[in-house]
């Protein structure tokens, strides 16, 4: 059985790390600890029951308690599942905003960073154009550049 457990979050590797030697140190059957990308303040816990999950976390540093209701193997998969495909931004390309305070702007792009997924663009449609950094997962691609 597959229960979440909430942590403090932007801790979740440390009390997992903690958690891992608290099972290895003891016979609690606990069986993996699932810290999956994506899922900031939660760790997933693979365990025999309920009372093993309760037993494994009670009085540790950073865990908040566990959801009630476990998850089913489907229902994990389906977290799991990387749902999201990147859009391939390119420098020329135009963008407009999705949220943040520049929704509905458009905006060259004029740098891209695909290692950090962050864009430098060009505000259009303003007095002075002044180059901003962003995460590129806020920006949709509304005209792509023209090939050379």
């Amino acid at each position: 059985m597959y229960f979440i457990v909430r942590v403090t979050s932007s801790q979740e590797r440390i009390t997992a790390d903690i958690l891992q030697n608290k099972i290895e140190k003891s016979t609690v059957p606990v069986y993996a600890i699932i810290l999956a990308e994506g899922m900031r303040g939660y760790l997933i816990l693979e365990a025999q029951d309920e009372n093993a999950a309760r037993e494994l976390i009670l009085d540790e540093p950073h865990v908040k308690g566990i959801l009630p209701k476990p998850l089913s193997e489907e229902d994990l998969n389906r977290m799991m599942e990387v749902k999201k495909v990147a859009q391939e931004i390119n420098v020329n390309d135009i963008i407009e905003f999705m949220s943040g305070p520049f929704k509905g702007y458009k905006a060259k792009v004029i740098k891209v960073e695909p290692t950090k997924e962050e864009i430098t663009v060009e505000l259009m449609d303003v007095a002075v154009p002044i180059p901003v950094t962003t995460k590129s997962s806020i920006a949709r691609i509304i005209q792509k550049a023209e090939k050379v």
